[in-house]
């Protein structure tokens, strides 16, 4: 494995190039693709595509090539030269007929030497930097970005090893103990098509497991659910994550009411103890029609400290205080466990902010987690978002007022 500087790179210097897979016929969604191509289904005013060409251009993209086939006229009219989204737009069109890899084949020419790949009908909030940044420390011709998957949203197509390489890929999903789905998102290097066969092939189907059998293919995993227009069932969940309903995700302790000392909790409602203008706070994001999502540590629980039953009547307390100021939370998340339980939802793991995610469909990309310590912070970076923490000398009232507001 090559080693170099992470610091030297940069995608908005170095990956400039997205190239989309937009041509397939959309057979699963008819009768809606009987007149327009999947990637043009309309979300909120907008269609698909369009989200994901917005999102390549806030992550640094230039230039986008479309490789379009089946009613190509609707993408190429709606887009036109691209100036509209600050991006230039170039495309490739060949028959319908033609499978992923000689779609790619015919479009090649306007490739440069390292580029994004991605499919027309998955939708998901990248982190480039970091893509690029494994990308480059790897040392290899590919990486793809890999959901873990752990919810069973998917049927898994793959295994990846201990050193982040894929291990086995499975197109057809029929081995067992796969855990984890790649959903596009390829960093490549354009050497990479040389392994492609003449004749109208599958891209997957063909290079994916030449590229595991050298062992250059590089998975970078999320636990951040994608979303999709590849048939019926999933429709509804992507019209709600592009609803995006402002959202703020908040730790408890510290940032609401008065922490306890080290390694001890509030166990009883009577310890507890608002911060000055958390209260207020509250009440400002509910009056502008945000989502409020806590997520807490509450370890006091494993260790015999306190029960579940005064958790929850200190939370019920808390909501009554607020609801006499015609506020609320929307949702409580906490991890019971212990300090050494080895569990992925104690911060500074991330997995309570994914759980919310999943929940609400949220795209944490685009949403604050407000938080006092460092654990929170590193909890709010793994989840790719933005990650503010508060103190007594700027507290969470600061925050809503000079931040959001």
């Amino acid at each position: 494995m090559k080693s170099k500087n992470l610091n030297t790179y940069s995608q908005s210097s170095r990956l400039i190039q997205a190239v989309i897979l937009a041509g397939g016929l959309g057979t699963r969604l008819k009768p809606i693709t009987d007149t327009i191509p999947k990637p043009m289904i309309t979300f909120h005013g907008k269609p698909f595509l369009e989200y994901l060409i917005e999102m390549l251009v806030e992550q640094g993209i230039q230039e986008v090539i479309l490789l379009l086939g089946y009613l190509s006229d609707k993408v190429i009219d709606y887009f036109g030269d691209g100036a509209k989204w600050n991006v230039r737009i170039i495309y490739s069109v060949t028959p319908v007929e033609d499978d992923t890899g000689l779609r790619i084949s015919k479009g090649k020419e306007f490739f440069n030497d390292e580029f994004l790949l991605l499919y027309c009908d998955n939708y998901w909030p990248m982190q480039l930097d970091a893509m690029y940044i494994l990308f480059k420390k790897a040392g290899v011709d590919a990486l793809v970005t890999v959901y873990t998957n752990k919810d069973g949203y998917t049927r898994s197509n793959c295994i990846v090893d201990d050193q982040g390489f894929i291990a086995i890929y499975d197109k057809l999903r029929t081995m067992s103990d796969l855990k984890g789905v790649d959903i596009g998102f390829f960093l490549l290097k354009k050497s990479v098509l040389d392994l492609l066969p003449d004749g109208n092939k599958n891209f997957e189907k063909e290079v994916i497991p030449r590229l595991v059998s050298k062992r250059n293919l590089i998975a970078y995993k999320t636990d951040h659910r994608y979303y999709s227009v590849g048939s019926h069932e999933r429709l509804n969940l992507t019209d709600s994550f592009f609803e995006r309903k402002p959202t703020i995700i908040l730790d408890r302790d510290g940032v609401l009411n008065h922490k306890a000392p080290k390694a001890q909790y509030i166990t009883k409602w009577n310890e507890w103890e608002w911060l000055p203008g958390s209260k207020e706070a509250v009440c400002i994001l509910k009056k502008n029609g945000y989502r409020i999502i806590i997520i807490s540590n509450q370890a006091g629980i494993a260790r015999g400290l306190m029960t579940q039953a005064d958790l929850d009547d200190i939370h019920q307390k808390m909501q009554n205080e607020l609801a006499a100021v015609g506020a609320s939370v929307d949702k409580i998340y906490y991890c019971p466990h212990g300090w050494d339980d080895n569990c992925d939802c104690r911060k500074p793991n991330p997995g309570m902010l994914f759980k919310a995610q999943r929940d609400f469909n949220l795209d944490l990309t685009r949403i604050y987690f407000v938080g006092d310590d460092e654990r929170d912070e590193t909890a709010g970076k793994a989840a790719g978002m933005k990650t503010f923490l508060v103190n007594e000398r700027f507290t969470l009232l600061n925050f809503v007022k000079e931040k959001l507001f």
